[in-house]
Formats: C-alpha cells, sequence, structure tokens
C-alpha cells in the first residue's frame, strides 16, 4: 500500500462511523469495477439538469463572488 493511502486512512479512523461507512462505500465501489460507467441516480439527474438549465438562464455565480465565499468561509 502507498504512503498516502495509508495517511489517508489513518485520517479515516477518526472520522464518525457514519462517515467511515459512506468512504468505505466509496471506495470499495471504486475498486469492484474502475471501468464501469456511473449512472446518475434520478435526484442526481435533477441536480444535473437544473444545474443546465440555471446555466442556460444566465444564473451563474461570477469568480469574484466565489472567491469571496471561499475567503469568508475558508477554503
Amino acid at each position: 500500500m502507498i504512503k498516502a493511502l495509508e495517511l489517508a486512512i489513518e485520517r479515516v479512523r477518526k472520522l464518525p462511523a457514519d462517515r467511515q461507512e459512506f468512504l468505505a462505500s466509496v471506495l470499495d465501489e471504486y475498486a469492484s469495477d474502475s471501468d464501469a460507467v456511473y449512472s446518475l441516480s434520478a435526484d442526481e439527474r435533477a441536480l444535473v439538469e437544473a444545474g443546465l438549465a440555471d446555466l442556460d438562464a444566465g444564473r451563474i455565480v461570477s469568480d469574484a463572488a466565489m472567491a469571496a465565499f471561499w475567503n469568508r468561509h475558508g477554503s
């Protein structure tokens, strides 16, 4: 195992159980078939479509507004 993965696992061990379970499922899914195409859930598809509709309508946040947000809330 590479050192970066060992360090990441050590950090995950300190997380709450629910986050550990989520990360375990993500890692297992990735390791099981890395060539598989991800299929969006209905909720994920709806969110993508809503985002694309916002882009089409010109409802976007400027780079300056995003930079200000991250400066206020940490990056």
